[in-house]
C-alpha cells in the first residue's frame, strides 16, 4: 500500500498520473497536519491568528509490487512543486487484501 500526503491543488494532477499508470482505485481523505513548514500566520478580520496544521490531502492506493516503483514516481512527479510541503510518500507491506463483495483475496482483491 502506497500513502501519500500531498498539497490539495495537486490531486487532480496526481489522480491522472495514477490513471495513467493503471491504478484502478484510490482512497483521497482531506488531513491535517504539520511538517517541516510548522504552520503560518494567517489574518481573518483582522485578527492575527496562527494555523498550526496545514490542509493536506492523504491519498493510498494498494498496487502489486511490481508497479510500485512506477507509482511512486508518477506521485512524485505530479505533486512535486519544488516548494516546501510538498508532501510525503509512505510505503506499507500488506498482509492481504479482501475484496468484500466476492470474497476474492489477495492480488486478485485489488
Amino acid at each position: 500500500m502506497i500513502a501519500a500526503v500531498i498539497k490539495h491543488f495537486r490531486l487532480d494532477e496526481v489522480r491522472k498520473a495514477l490513471t495513467d499508470t493503471g491504478v484502478q482505485g484510490m482512497t483521497v481523505i482531506e488531513v491535517k497536519g504539520f511538517g517541516r513548514q510548522k504552520g503560518h500566520m494567517e489574518v481573518y478580520r483582522g485578527v492575527e491568528y496562527e494555523v498550526t496544521f496545514l490542509p493536506k490531502i492523504k491519498i493510498e492506493v494498494v498496487v502489486p509490487d511490481d508497479k510500485m516503483e512506477e507509482v511512486i514516481a508518477a506521485i512524485s512527479g505530479a505533486a512535486k512543486t519544488g516548494e516546501i510541503g510538498d508532501g510525503k510518500i509512505f510505503i506499507y507491506n500488506l498482509e492481504d487484501v479482501v475484496r468484500i463483495r466476492t470474497g476474492e483475496r489477495g492480488e486478485g482483491a485489488i
